[in-house]
């Protein structure tokens, strides 16, 4: 039966991988709504994709859903990486949270991201990124031997 009346639009537009990220960070960082962990998605793929370049960006990007992908690769990559630290400082300065709340926005999100990245490209991003980074992804700081 053919009518002429619109199709409502969906009132949820992400798609069902992102909503399933939202709610892994949500769970991890034990946000009281989905809202409050799409911010930190938001803010914290934002300054990943600031500190991201070549093949490490390019496939993580497409492991992600592609609201987080194109959160990641919307953003111009820094000339000077930050470490992990000033990664945090630098996200809690645009969001204007604490360090601590920023410190535990980050871990929340990178824990996501570490499980649709898998290990090896995990390893990659963290080899590519100044010191402090393993830490905040949930893996021990190893330093190479004097």
């Amino acid at each position: 039966m053919m009518t002429d009346r619109p199709t409502p639009l969906p009132t949820n537009l992400h798609g069902a991988a992102y909503e399933q990220m939202l709610e892994k960070v949500r769970y991890e960082g034990a946000y009281p709504t989905r809202e409050r962990a799409e911010e930190a998605v938001h803010l914290v793929l934002s300054g990943l994709g600031r500190q991201l370049t070549g093949d490490e960006r390019v496939d993580l990007a497409a492991r992600l859903p592609f609201e987080a992908a194109r959160v990641l690769t919307v953003q111009i990559p820094d000339t000077e990486p930050l470490t992990g630290w000033a990664f945090v400082k630098d996200l809690a300065a645009r969001s204007g949270a604490s360090l601590a709340t920023t410190r535990w926005d980050t871990g929340s999100v990178f824990a996501a991201v570490a499980a649709y990245a898998g290990p090896d490209l995990t390893t990659r991003i963290l080899r590519g990124l100044p010191g402090g980074y393993a830490l905040l992804f949930g893996r021990p700081e190893l330093t190479p031997a004097a």
